[in-house]
C-alpha cells in the first residue's frame, strides 16, 4: 500500500524530511477495524513526533493522527460497526498514522463520520474536536457549573483546538466564550466571532485588563481559561485574570521551571493538562469514551450546531503535499485545519 513516512529526524526543508514508501497492508488485531483512508487533516503533533521520536534510517514511520474512510475489515472483537461503514477517528500514538492507504485503529475510539460532512470536511474535526471536548468536559468539567453564569477564556482560539472548542463551548448557555487572537479586529477576530465567541481579546497585548474591562461592562468572571499556546509567556496574566477557585488546562509543551505554579495558590487556582492520546496510550477503562463522544460530535454537526474548522485542502495524501502541510503547521500561524484527500 502507499504510504507516507520518515527514516530520519529532518527538518521539513530537507527532500528526506518525509518520503512516499510502499508498505504491508497493515493486519487488524482482535478489537480493530481495517480502514480505508479517504482524507486526513495535520495537526500540531505531527510536526512534533517528526522531529522529536527518534527514527533508525531502516524501519519507516508513519504519522498521521485525524482520519475519515471505510471499513474493509475487521476483527472478531469488534462490535457497532459493518464493513462499509463511513468513519472518523483520531488513533493512537503509539501506533502507525494515517498518512496511509490503509490503517487499522481500535473501535472503541472511532465512530461514525457525520453524513452531512463531506470527507475533507470530516477529516478536519477529530482529534481537535477531542482535546477541545476533554479539556471542557473531563478536565474544566463545565457542565458542573450548576448554570452559574461565567466566562471561559480561550487563548489562541483561531488555530484547530480552539475553532472547535469554541462551537463546543457555546453549547453551554452559561458560558461567556473569550477567544484570544493577534487580530481581534481583523481575518482572526472576525473567524472567531462566526463560530460563535461572545468577545474577542488581543493575546499580543496584556490580557488581564482587557478582562477587566469587559468585566466592568457586566461580562461574566473568567472561571475556566483553555490555553492553547504560549502559556509561559501569558502564565502570569492568566492567574491575575482568573477568578478564585478557577480553573486553567493547557495542552501545549513547555519546563517545569518555566511557570511559577506557586503563584496558583493564593487563589486555589487549579492546573489540568489535556493529552486527547491518554486514553488510548494506557488503554483506560473508559478508552471508548472517545468513539461516544465523535458520536456525540458527529450528532452535533449534523444537527447544524458545529461546522467544520478546514481552511483548506493542499492536495493529495502524498509526501511532497505532507511537507507543505507540515511547513504551514510549523509557521504557527494556521488558522483552522489542513486537509489532504486521496492518493
Amino acid at each position: 500500500m502507499k504510504a507516507v513516512g520518515y527514516l530520519k529526524n529532518l527538518p521539513i526543508t530537507d527532500a528526506e524530511s518525509l518520503i512516499d514508501l510502499d508498505l504491508p497492508m497493515p493486519k487488524p488485531g482482535p478489537k480493530d477495524l481495517l480502514v480505508e483512508i479517504s482524507a486526513i487533516a495535520v495537526n500540531p503533533v505531527d510536526t512534533k513526533v517528526r522531529k522529536g521520536r527518534p527514527a533508525d534510517g531502516q524501519t519507516p514511520a508513519v504519522l498521521g493522527w485525524d482520519a475519515v474512510g471505510h471499513v474493509r475489515a475487521m476483527g472478531p472483537e469488534v462490535s457497532g460497526f459493518a464493513v462499509g461503514d463511513r468513519v472518523w477517528y483520531a488513533g493512537d500514538l503509539s501506533r502507525p498514522g494515517s498518512n496511509a492507504q490503509f490503517q487499522a485503529v481500535d473501535h472503541r475510539i472511532v465512530s461514525r463520520a457525520p453524513t452531512s460532512l463531506a470527507d475533507a470536511e470530516a477529516a478536519a474535526l477529530p482529534l481537535t474536536a477531542i482535546t477541545a471536548w476533554e479539556m471542557l468536559h473531563d478536565r474544566l468539567k463545565v457542565q458542573h457549573d450548576n448554570g452559574r453564569p461565567v466566562s471561559l477564556l480561550v487563548t489562541g482560539a483561531a488555530g484547530g483546538v480552539g475553532s472547535i472548542m469554541v462551537q463546543l463551548a457555546r453549547q453551554h448557555p452559561h458560558l461567556t466564550v473569550i477567544g484570544t487572537s493577534s487580530d481581534p479586529d481583523g481575518a482572526g477576530g472576525d473567524w472567531l466571532r462566526q463560530l460563535g465567541a461572545h468577545h474577542v481579546i488581543n493575546h499580543s497585548q496584556p490580557m488581564a485588563p482587557q478582562i477587566a474591562a469587559l468585566q466592568a461592562q457586566g461580562v461574566a468572571p473568567v472561571r475556566h481559561v483553555a490555553s492553547l499556546t504560549h502559556t509561559p509567556q501569558h502564565f502570569k496574566d492568566l492567574v491575575e485574570l482568573l477568578e478564585p477557585q478557577g480553573q486553567l488546562a493547557v495542552i501545549d509543551d513547555f519546563g517545569a521551571t518555566d511557570v511559577d505554579v506557586m503563584a496558583l495558590k493564593r487563589k486555589s487556582l487549579s492546573l489540568h493538562w489535556e493529552l486527547m492520546f491518554t486514553r488510548s496510550l494506557y488503554n483506560t477503562p473508559d478508552v471508548g469514551e472517545q468513539g461516544r463522544l465523535l458520536t456525540e460530535v458527529a450528532r452535533l454537526v449534523d444537527a447544524g450546531q458545529i461546522r467544520s474548522t478546514l481552511a483548506e485542502v493542499l492536495g493529495p495524501i502524498n509526501a511532497q503535499t505532507l511537507k507543505r502541510a507540515h511547513a504551514l503547521q510549523e509557521s504557527q500561524r494556521q488558522r483552522g485545519k489542513l486537509v489532504l484527500q486521496g492518493f
